[in-house]
């Protein structure tokens, strides 16, 4: 039951990355916490009784619309968002991490500005 309280934190339904086939039911299971054997007879079954084409475009489908699992656990709020808007837009989430780059860069710049002023320097000799 362990897998309930992952659920809720992980926030949602993924492809599994160790799936057979796109990971579909696998992360099905992971999500229901279920046996992935009996999830993936199930599938068996309902493409046995209901027909080939309907099974099969749903799976293809529901591969489409869900997201695959994270490479790494999501610890944060923060790393939730980030995944999130990669995977929605990974445009939007370069731009976001070229913007972070960005103002930590200016930040250095502005402690190497102040260590390196004749100021800093007159203020270390007389301090010391």
């Amino acid at each position: 039951m362990k897998r309930w309280i992952n659920r809720s934190f992980r926030g949602g339904l993924y492809r599994s990355r160790n799936g057979v086939i796109l990971g579909v039911i696998r992360g099905i299971a992971e999500y229901f916490d279920f046996s992935v054997f009996w999830a993936r007879a199930i599938a068996v079954m309902l493409l046995i009784f209901s027909g080939f084409w309907p099974v099969t475009g749903l799976y293809f489908l529901a591969a489409l619309i869900m997201k695959p699992a994270p490479v790494l656990r999501i610890d944060s709020d923060d790393a939730g968002d980030f995944y999130d808007s990669y995977v929605h837009s990974r445009s939007r989430a370069v731009d976001r991490l070229k913007r972070r780059y960005d103002h930590v860069e200016q930040r250095i710049r502005r402690m190497e500005d102040a260590v390196t002023s004749r100021d800093y320097d007159w203020k270390t000799r007389f301090d010391a």
